[in-house]
């Protein structure tokens, strides 16, 4: 669960709520529009084209990967691509098995359900998804104790599209009932300024190829958090220059928004630099760190530390949290000296 200074943390991969106007409006419709995740699109073009010549509904499919990367837009493009109306919810708001039996209900043949979150569903509402998924039926039961029955209701055809950023916390029964499995990866800068100028059409700002690059090179991979910097970055350029964002004007802007040139910001630093200034670079413990900068163990864990990983700045050991040379190297800091002697294993001899 985000906290209040992750929401308001402008380079956060999540949702919020300064994000639904606009990706809403930037989202693409279909394939075609859909930029980056080639294998991911050519392999779903395939499905959906086999399926819509069979006359038959698409086989459930499960995206997973980081935050912010397109698992939502992917899915509103599938139900597009299928010419069929889609449903969204998440994982945490289907509480009970009566929630999910009215959304199922209520769907039309080959309509898609999209579940966010999938793997936060309880155990009993899973239940009740395994035979909707394969039988396209729901079982009720109806009365309590010895004169308890159960009810099979018939479903119309459907496609569930589950998303999650944590694919190993799902069951092995939910997942294997997917016949469609598509892991969406970082995007690189490249497909990032590709993005950002689409984006920038449709808000109707002027980039150039310079500004683009810059804002997508410093976006962390991440098509979410591309589209927030550049409206924040058309925000310095209509009020500082001639609302142009030029790599000049983008560099200038994102310097202000104190977001480096790898799109690590104020807090990220401030974790490394903690690290090797306090601890001599670690090994350092999880709640001795969150404690030291001041911010919850849990955010440390789920929101800072994945990104520095990926980027090889951080690394986990038996010990702690270790700063790499990497991070010495970046934040322009020496790194020390390994201490040979002491990795030397002493002869028996």
């Amino acid at each position: 669960m985000m906290d209040f200074q992750d929401e308001n943390r402008i380079i956060t991969p999540d949702f919020t709520e300064t994000d639904r106007d606009i990706e809403i409006s930037l989202r693409p419709k279909i394939l075609t529009e859909y930029i980056g995740q080639e294998k991911a699109k050519e392999n779903l073009k395939i499905y959906i084209e086999a399926a819509k010549k069979r006359g038959d509904t698409l086989d459930h499919v499960l995206l997973y990967g980081p935050p912010g990367l397109g698992k939502t837009t992917l899915a509103g493009i599938i139900a597009n691509e299928m010419g069929v109306q889609i449903r969204v919810t998440s994982g945490p708001a289907i509480e009970k098995p009566g929630d999910l039996a009215a959304l199922l209900t209520n769907l039309n043949d080959g309509d898609v359900l999209f579940i966010d979150e999938i793997h936060r569903l309880s155990r009993a509402v899973e239940e009740v998804l395994y035979p909707a998924m394969e039988d396209n039926a729901l079982d009720i039961i109806i009365g309590k104790g010895p004169s308890a029955r159960s009810i099979r209701l018939d479903l119309p055809r459907f496609t569930l599209v589950g998303a999650t950023t944590r694919a190993g916390q799902l069951t092995a029964p939910l997942r294997d009932r997917f016949g469609v499995i598509l892991r969406l990866e970082l995007y690189t800068p490249e497909e990032l300024s590709q993005i950002v100028k689409r984006s920038a059409g449709i808000l109707d700002i002027y980039t150039d190829d310079g500004g683009a690059l810059e804002i997508a090179s410093r976006s962390r991979g991440t098509p979410r958090i591309a589209n927030r910097l550049l409206k924040r970055a058309r925000d310095f350029a209509q009020v500082m220059s001639n609302g142009v964002i030029s790599e000049d004007n983008a560099k200038i802007a994102l310097g202000r928004m104190e977001i480096d040139e790898i799109g690590l910001d104020n807090i990220d630093r401030l974790m490394l630099t903690t690290m090797i200034k306090n601890f001599n670079g670690g090994p350092v413990g999880l709640e001795t760190l969150a404690a030291t900068i001041g911010e919850e163990a849990v955010t440390i864990e789920d929101v800072y530390e994945p990104y520095l990983m990926q980027i090889g700045f951080l690394a986990k050991t038996p010990r702690g949290r270790v700063a790499t040379p990497l991070a010495y190297e970046h934040l322009g800091l020496k790194a020390p000296e390994t201490d040979k002697k002491a990795n030397t294993q002493t002869s028996l001899f």
